[in-house]
C-alpha cells in the first residue's frame, strides 16, 4: 500500500472524529512517511511498518472518545467511548461490555431505590384517599423518605466515582490493545 492509499484509508476510517483532529492526525502520518522516505525506505515499507490504517483509526477514535468523556462525562459520551473501545476487538466485547452493564445496572438499581423511598409519602396519601389510614404508615413513610434522600446523596457520589473509575478502566483497555502496558 502506498502513501496515498494509506492516508486515504486512514481518513475514511477517522470519520467519527472532528475535522481538526482528523487533519492533525493525517499531517502526523504524512510526516512519518516523509521521515521514512528520508531514511531510504519505500512507501510500502513505511505503510507496512505503521500497520493497518483501520486499526490505527479504531485506536485513535477510541482515545478521542475517552478524552471527550474526561472533559464532559455525559451518558452519550460514555456510550460512544464504550463502543469505540469495544470496536478495538472482540476480546473487549466481553472485557468492557460485561462490567459496563453490571455498573449501569447497579447504579440504576440504587437510583430506583432512592427515588422510591423518597416518593413513599405519596403511598400514604393514596392510602388516605382510599380510607385506609394508619399513623404508623405516616412515620414509616417519613423514615423511608429520609433514608431515600441519604441513599440519593450516596448514589450521586457513587455515580461520579464509578464514572471516573470506568473511564480509567477504558483507558487501561485501550493501552492494552495498543501494545501492552508500559513499564516505567
Amino acid at each position: 500500500m502506498n502513501k496515498e492509499q494509506f492516508l486515504h484509508q486512514l481518513q475514511l476510517s477517522l470519520r467519527n472524529i472532528s475535522i481538526e483532529e482528523r487533519q492533525e492526525i493525517l499531517q502526523d502520518y504524512e510526516e512519518y512517511f516523509a521521515i521514512g522516505l528520508e531514511e531510504g525506505k519505500t512507501e510500502e515499507e513505511i505503510s507496512k511498518a505503521l500497520g493497518s490504517p483501520k486499526q490505527i483509526a479504531k485506536e485513535l477514535v477510541a482515545s478521542a472518545h475517552i478524552e471527550k468523556v474526561e472533559h464532559s462525562a455525559s451518558a452519550g459520551n460514555i456510550m460512544r467511548a464504550v463502543w469505540a473501545v469495544i470496536g478495538l476487538g472482540f476480546f473487549n466485547l466481553v472485557i468492557v461490555l460485561g462490567p459496563f452493564i453490571g455498573l449501569v445496572a447497579l447504579l440504576f438499581a440504587g437510583w430506583v431505590v432512592s427515588l422510591s423511598f423518597i416518593l413513599s409519602p405519596l403511598g400514604v396519601l393514596f392510602n388516605m384517599i382510599m380510607g385506609d389510614f394508619w399513623l404508623f404508615d405516616v412515620f414509616s413513610a417519613i423514615g423511608l423518605c429520609g433514608i431515600g434522600i441519604f441513599v440519593g446523596i450516596g448514589m450521586l457520589f457513587a455515580t461520579k466515582a464509578l464514572t471516573k473509575g470506568f473511564i480509567r478502566y477504558l483507558q487501561f483497555n485501550v493501552s492494552l490493545v495498543k501494545g501492552g502496558l508500559k513499564h516505567e
